[in-house]
């Protein structure tokens, strides 16, 4: 039987100062995490080559993709990124919009592939914010189209902060469906125009958010008829996550993730796994948090041995 395609690389961790926001090693420890997992033994583990300047130009100005390259962003560009340049984190961002990329080749070819890192969706053409560099989501997906690899994809984001970057550089784009479910009083503070936008209060607990979620899917559909679609599985709407607003516990993350899967796969929609935001001082646990996507596909795409 087949197995199921994680994409990773030795390279994706930051090098950060002890108190960021964002946790440097949560690349790798999702990876220690997931050995540890009953599943394991289920995943065929592949790894991207680095993008050129010229294939990220697909989405990015080559001015901003040259500045990522050669480490000539401005201090107002690298506090609205959050991350100081480094060659490591220049390196990690020509990865990493490859490793979106061939999971989505992968789930193409086989149904279901999960990326252990992506969903940088705060990645606009000409800048970078809220530690997203490049726009992995917007590159893939521009990649497959223009290849003819796929007719239409949807991009179905979770995360709990609105996918500002994904919806501006694709509004001008009918092959690609942005869809963004997120908390309505956070970050980005001004926001873009998704093709749809599910704005969610503070505090929303797991019942009525699973409820939205089912409904944002069945809208999807009526709305665009997908080839592929691109699953941000971010775990910032934890109720424990110090960046995100809403209520959804553990069990409700979980539920979520087999919601959707189940979803396009009873429709026979391939699907592509980023595991998004998520934010904690508890990095194992942080790692169990986006672990969680992973064991939803073996319960789901049970068939894979």
């Amino acid at each position: 039987m087949k197995k199921i395609s994680w994409v990773t690389h030795e390279d994706y961790d930051i090098p950060l100062p002890e108190n960021h926001k964002f946790t440097a090693s949560k690349f790798s420890d999702l990876y220690n995490e997931l050995k540890t997992s009953d599943f394991y033994h289920r995943a065929k583990i592949l790894s991207p080559q680095k993008a050129s300047v010229d294939e990220v130009s697909i989405c990015h100005d080559l001015d901003y993709v040259l500045k990522i390259k050669n480490g000539t962003l401005s201090d107002k560009e690298i506090r609205r990124l959050g991350f100081k340049w480094s060659e490591t984190l220049s390196n990690r961002s020509f990865l990493a919009v490859n490793g979106t990329l061939l999971t989505c080749k992968e789930a193409i070819k086989n149904g279901i592939a999960n990326h252990l890192a992506g969903g940088t969706h705060h990645s606009h053409r000409d800048f970078g914010s809220g530690y997203c560099v490049f726009n992995d989501l917007a590159y893939a997906s521009l990649h497959l189209i223009r290849t003819h690899q796929v007719k239409k994809i949807l991009i179905f984001d979770t995360d709990v902060h609105q996918g500002d970057g994904t919806a501006s550089i694709l509004k001008d784009n009918d092959k690609i469906f942005t869809c963004s479910i997120h908390c309505k009083n956070n970050f980005p503070f001004r926001k873009s125009i998704s093709d749809m936008d599910v704005e969610l209060d503070d505090n929303l607990e797991d019942n009525e958010y699973l409820e939205i979620l089912y409904q944002t899917l069945n809208s999807c559909i009526k709305n665009f008829n997908p080839d592929l679609v691109i699953f941000d599985t971010g775990v910032d709407i934890h109720e424990n996550d110090k960046l995100g607003n809403l209520k959804i516990t553990t069990e409700g993350l979980l539920k979520r993730d087999i919601t959707v899967l189940e979803f396009f796969k009873n429709k026979s929609i391939p699907i592509a796994t980023v595991i998004g935001g998520g934010y904690s001082n508890d990095k194992l646990e942080l790692a169990k948090r986006h672990s969680l996507i992973f064991k939803a596909t073996s319960i789901v795409f049970n068939n894979y041995i």
